[in-house]
């Protein structure tokens, strides 16, 4: 095996598939909430939704957990799904849709590289909604890597998005 192998520069992570305790919970959250559209259902054990009409961006299905305990916290496993929103209006329009709801918000960062908003979905999987800065604003070390950081999000300045036309 040789580490010089790249993976292609077009290689895109295409969907992810959660575990979920409760189906209709679930598509509460990620349809009615989030706002994805539900394109499929595998029976009642499994739903596929997507943005945009693709065939899924999440598959959730109760195949080993129907009725099952969250996953615990201190243990191996997925930290979070991240959804990349298109413009930073996007961003600004689900965080008052989170407020609007009264769901619970876990965080808010600015790292540099994007913005973010963190939450859990109803079975405790961490979910990540941002927006990439434009790459030209990105800072890079000295040696080439890219500068991240967690600094807190301003959220005042994310919400005067939804005053711009």
């Amino acid at each position: 095996m040789s580490i010089n192998y790249k993976i292609p520069d077009q290689t895109k992570i295409g969907h992810v598939h959660l575990k979920v305790s409760n189906l209709e919970r679930a598509i509460a959250f990620y349809r009615d909430l989030l706002g994805f559209e539900l394109t499929t259902m595998y029976g009642s054990q499994a739903a596929f939704l997507s943005a945009g009409g693709y065939h899924h961006h999440l598959g959730l299905n109760t195949w080993h957990s129907l009725g099952g305990p969250p996953a615990p916290v201190r243990s191996a496993g997925l930290y979070h799904t991240a959804i990349l929103y298109p413009t930073r209006r996007d961003l600004a329009e689900i965080y008052m849709r989170l407020l609007d709801a009264d769901y619970p918000i876990t965080g808010a960062s600015d790292h540099g590289v994007s913005e973010a908003i963190y939450l859990s979905d109803p079975d405790g999987n961490g979910v990540e909604l941002y927006r990439d800065r434009p790459k030209e604003e990105w800072k890079y070390r000295s040696d080439g890597s890219i500068e991240m950081v967690t600094l807190p999000l301003d959220i005042d300045d994310l919400l005067q998005e939804l005053n711009k036309f």
